[in-house]
């Protein structure tokens, strides 16, 4: 097989991996998400329940292909290796963080735990973006609208914890 094509399966598992994570964790949440969000008190910039999956479809794509950028640079020099496995590392831990965070919100319902949750995928959101921007600057800037979207759902999820 050659480079290019066995480059793109790479990038088509790399794109896989967050989306069967994003179906395993609301798989585990065990809850009809529109219906719950539709029950539960919510600001009112809160957005509407079909945003939800087609937002998080592209940011686990955008995700996925950023993974594969600053993985696909591990080979380009030892500098760069030694980098890659922390980056890699902390992408890793945000995925997990984000897994939880659906069963912990929606399953468990327990807003302030999700919460905590949220902000420590926030902080390693921004260590992920670090550590992908001295491997590779369009991994790292691919990062960015999931940044602003977990900064909102931070804050939204803040404001469901207050009024519930």
């Amino acid at each position: 097989m050659n480079k290019k094509l066995s480059d793109f399966f790479v990038l088509v598992g790399f794109i896989l991996f967050p989306l069967f994570i994003g179906f395993l964790s609301a798989f585990f949440a065990g809850t009809d998400f529109k219906e719950f969000y539709s029950i539960i008190s919510k600001p009112a910039f809160a957005p509407p329940s079909w945003i939800f999956g087609w937002v998080w479809t592209v940011l686990y794509i955008m995700m996925g292909i950023a993974a594969f950028l600053a993985w696909q640079k591990k080979d380009s020099s030892i500098e760069l290796e030694k980098r890659t496995k922390p980056a890699i590392a902390f992408y890793l831990l945000q995925l997990f963080l984000n897994y939880l965070w659906s069963i912990i919100f929606f399953g468990q319902r327990n807003y302030g735990l999700a919460l905590i949750d949220i902000g420590l995928l926030w902080i390693v959101i921004i260590l992920t973006v670090i550590s992908f921007y001295k491997i590779s600057k369009s991994a790292a800037w691919l990062l960015i609208p999931y940044l602003l979207w977990v900064s909102f759902a931070g804050v939204l999820n803040f404001m469901i914890w207050q009024l519930n």
